[in-house]
């Protein structure tokens, strides 16, 4: 496995100088946001898109350094209804044929989140049991068979002509795709091509156990972040681990994004990288520092430390 570095956390930084950075930390990969809902600090996807020579020159600065593009991201809500779902379709559909022109052949993405019906204005995320009410049923069925399987079949055709071969779906929260079964249950339906960008945090803030889930993906798991997060002691035990309280309020949170090794210990990240080399993966891992309670560069220091000690390399 490979460590790279999630840039959107240097989006302060010129392109250059951010490649510059990265390679001080000791890292030889980028993941870089083109599309969705990101800023897209470093990755002018429609000036790249129109200009040779601009993708030559961007090229050359990667190469020069020794660097490769780990994946484009383009993680937003391709499915929401309205003006959204258009917009982050057609970044998504525009980062697909970019990776195409730079040769990259992995893009990392959420698989968005419909509407409960065809007359909803905002994304509906169904969290509880659909035995009752009893319209729950209808709404699992349009999400997923008039809206979602359709869309990604269409998309995985577009991004098999543009030489992507593989999509890696993160299983956030208020998405359709947010655990294994769900990720299983969309590329069974659509094609194999679709798999997973296993991201710890996510599993661990809604209680699951990532190491298990790895096992359950063997073959499956495309792309990893390497991303902690620490359910809080007290708050946790009171109020569970469904928080709708802004990430900004991390001392009232049942739980929060940390640095890597100040939620798990070390020796479970070994046993997750050593879990993950188990069932085949060897590929990039790429540190998403998200902890707001300490600064940006003691979060990526502290992260690359623990990913150092711990990665099957």
């Amino acid at each position: 496995m490979k460590l790279a570095l999630c840039t959107d956390v240097l989006a302060n930084l010129p392109f250059t100088e951010m490649l510059d950075r990265v390679k001080g930390y000791g890292l030889s990969g980028v993941e870089m946001t083109a599309g969705g809902w990101a800023s897209c600090p470093h990755v002018k996807t429609n000036e790249l898109l129109e200009s040779p020579e601009k993708r030559a020159a961007f090229r050359r600065e990667l190469e020069k350094r020794d660097m490769e593009i780990a994946a484009l991201n383009c993680s937003g809500n391709p499915l929401a209804p309205g003006e959204l779902g258009k917009s982050h379709t057609a970044s998504s559909y525009k980062t697909v044929e970019l990776a195409g022109k730079l040769g990259v052949k992995k893009i990392v993405m959420m698989s968005g989140l419909p509407g409960g019906g065809p007359d909803d204005q905002i994304p509906n995320w169904i969290t509880s049991t659909i035995s009752w009410p009893d319209y729950m049923p209808g709404v699992i069925d349009y999400q997923w068979n008039k809206v979602a399987i359709p869309w990604w079949k269409q998309f995985v055709a577009h991004a098999k002509h543009h030489g992507v071969e593989k999509i890696a779906l993160e299983e956030f929260p208020s998405q359709l795709v947010y655990n294994p079964s769900t990720l299983l249950r969309l590329r069974d339906a659509v094609d194999d091509m679709i798999g997973m960008n296993l991201d710890p945090s996510h599993l661990i803030a809604m209680g699951a156990e990532p190491i298990a889930a790895a096992r359950k993906l063997a073959g499956v798991v495309f792309h990893v972040h390497g991303k902690d997060a620490r359910i809080e002691r007290g708050l946790a035990d009171i109020d569970g681990l469904l928080e709708y309280q802004p990430v900004t309020e991390s001392k009232n949170r049942t739980w929060n994004y940390v640095a890597v090794g100040c939620g798990k210990n070390l020796q479970w990240w070994k046993e997750f990288f050593s879990v993950l080399s188990m069932t085949g993966y060897n590929d990039w891992v790429s540190l998403e520092m998200e902890d707001l309670t300490m600064s940006v560069e003691a979060g990526i220091e502290t992260s690359i430390q623990a990913l150092l000690q711990t990665i099957s390399r």
